[in-house]
Parts: C-alpha cells; structure tokens; sequence
C-alpha cells in the first residue's frame, strides 16, 4: 500500500538537495514537497500519511492533528518543537521523531546580526549601491557588556564570542547558578540587573508559556535609548507591542531580529519600517550544515518508521 509524505515549508525549494527521497518508493512512500505555507493545512494535509515539518513554519496544535486521521508519522526537525502539541499527537496514535541539527548555526547568526547592527552594515551596504560614501557612525562591541537571556548551549556559545571581542558578559535565567555562569565566564545577575547594566541583551530562552513575554515594556525600558535587543530565539519570548513603542517613541536603542510573532512577517508589518533595527527572515538554523541533519535524519526517520524501526522518537 502506497503511504503519502508530504515535505512543508520548504521555501528555498532545497528539500532534494539534501536528502535522497527518490528513494523512499522503494518502501512504498510516494512524496510531494510543499515550498509555500499552507493556507489551509487541514485540506492540505488530509490525505498523508506521513508528514515531515520544517521547525515552527507550520504548527501542529491539537485542533489541527485531530483532523487529520490519515497522519501516522511527524517529523520535526530538531529534538524539540514548541508548535507540536505531542500530547494530542500521542492521543491520536502519531509517532513523532526529531532530528540533530548544527551546533554553530544559530549562535553565528546572532553574533552577525549584532555587528550589522553596531557598524550599520546593511543602512552602509544600501548608500554605497546608491552612490554613497560613509554615512554613519558605529559603536565598538569590545568595552560595553553584554546580558545574556538563557545562558543554555546557545547562550553558552554568545557568552564565548562576547569575551572574545572583549566585553563584560552578565547573564540571567531561572535556575542559573553562579557556578554555571562562571564556567563560560560571565556573571550572574537578576533579570532586572541584566537589563538594567547590559548595553547588548541577546535573547537565548526557549518558548514556553513561561517564557512567553518574558521581555515586556519594564525590561526594555531599563535597558533604555542606548540599549540593542537582540532576539534569535522566538519571537513571543518578546512583547511586540512594547517593542515597537520603544522603537517608534525612542526609549529602546535598537533590535536585531531574525524572529517574529508571525511568520513569514507579514509585508505591512510595522517592524519592517521601524527605526534602529536589523531583520533577517528567521535564518538562524539556515544553513547547509543544518539541513544536511535535518532533511538527511528525517529521512532516516521516515525511513525507519516504514521498515517498523522508528528512531528519534519524541513524547510528550
């Protein structure tokens, strides 16, 4: 029996670049790649079997897996995925795996957009294009501190970069320890303290409802008209709406950003014309090294899963 495998969200159209699928109809999967968000994912989706997600783009809520009960398989890329509700998914007997992805991707990224921003590298790169020659004047890194929002691996890693272009690293999540933070040589603070002291804060946590607006209109008033957010970690993590007063009425210095409440960000959001910002469309895991991982081990795991031998797999 011919079983469906639907590949979402590959918006790069890159999905058979990087993992062999032709060679799935050997098991019986027939598969089709989606590279546009699914407008409807319930008619979309109502007729596969097995479908392999490309991290949040298109979430998978218990509203939307209890209608589809053709859908045996999901699978993530990563070993988590805030947009997988895996309880339901469990409820209705999906098995759901996961996948490794890069180490470096996301730490990079951040690193990238927090000098475009201090040397105002895409507002420069656009004058020069347009016939012009040095029309603004950056801030070094090295001398200012930087509070680090979630000192986890990713955190961990910023923590790194900052002491080596020479800046004081604080840092605050809820079960740190002095110890912990001292390893990768920063200092412990309270949330307040981090935002209050830090030039930079680089935001690191993961999205729970815990964490959903951690950082609201307090903490971005205290890291005040001088201060750079910078946030590749998910977009809820922040008040938007806190955000873009603070942008709009000149009480936040600056934000890089390479993720939003909604994605792919609206054309007319107001972010897109706010001042003193850096965006990215959500490119911290873009890269080779990641979707090597991510579409060759969620092939593994279709694969896997077909012969009876699941791996990876995810529970609630």
């Amino acid at each position: 029996m011919v079983q469906r495998l639907a590949i979402l969200d590959d918006y790069q159209a890159v999905a058979y670049d990087y993992a062999p699928w032709a060679e799935l109809a050997d098991d019986g999967v027939e598969v089709s790649v989606f590279t546009e968000p699914l407008a409807d994912p319930v008619a979309a989706l109502r007729d596969f079997d097995i479908v392999m997600a490309m991290r949040e783009r298109t979430a998978f809520d218990a509203e939307l897996v209890r209608q589809l009960p053709k859908l045996k398989l999901l699978v993530t890329t990563g070993m988590a995925n805030a947009a997988i509700d895996l309880r339901a998914a469990e409820e209705q007997g999906i098995t759901v795996c996961g996948t490794g992805g890069s180490p470096a991707a996301a730490p990079e990224l951040t690193w990238a957009l927090l000098l475009a921003f201090a040397r105002k590298v895409p507002f420069e790169d656009r004058r020069l294009r347009a016939g012009n020659w040095q029309s603004t004047v950056g801030f070094e890194l090295s001398g200012k501190t930087l509070g680090v929002l979630g000192l986890g691996k990713i955190g961990s890693k910023i923590a790194g970069y900052a002491k080596a272009f020479g800046m004081e690293v604080i840092a605050w999540s809820p079960n740190l320890t002095d110890a912990t933070a001292a390893a990768v040589g920063a200092r412990k603070v309270s949330k307040d303290a981090l935002f209050r002291e830090a030039d930079v804060v680089s935001v690191h946590v993961r999205l729970s409802e815990r964490s959903r607006g951690l950082v609201g209109e307090d903490e971005l008033r205290l890291l005040g008209p001088e201060g750079v957010l910078v946030n590749t970690a998910r977009g809820p993590i922040v008040d938007e709406v806190a955000l873009l007063r603070g942008l709009n009425e000149g009480w936040l210095g600056g934000a890089a950003l390479d993720v939003y409440d909604v994605e792919p960000l609206p054309t007319d959001h107001p972010l897109l014309t706010a001042p003193r910002t850096v965006l990215t469309p959500h490119l911290g895991y873009v890269t080779s090294q990641s979707y090597d991982r991510f579409y060759g081990e969620a092939f593994e795991d279709i694969r896997g899963w077909v012969r009876g031998a699941p791996l990876r797999v995810l529970s609630s």
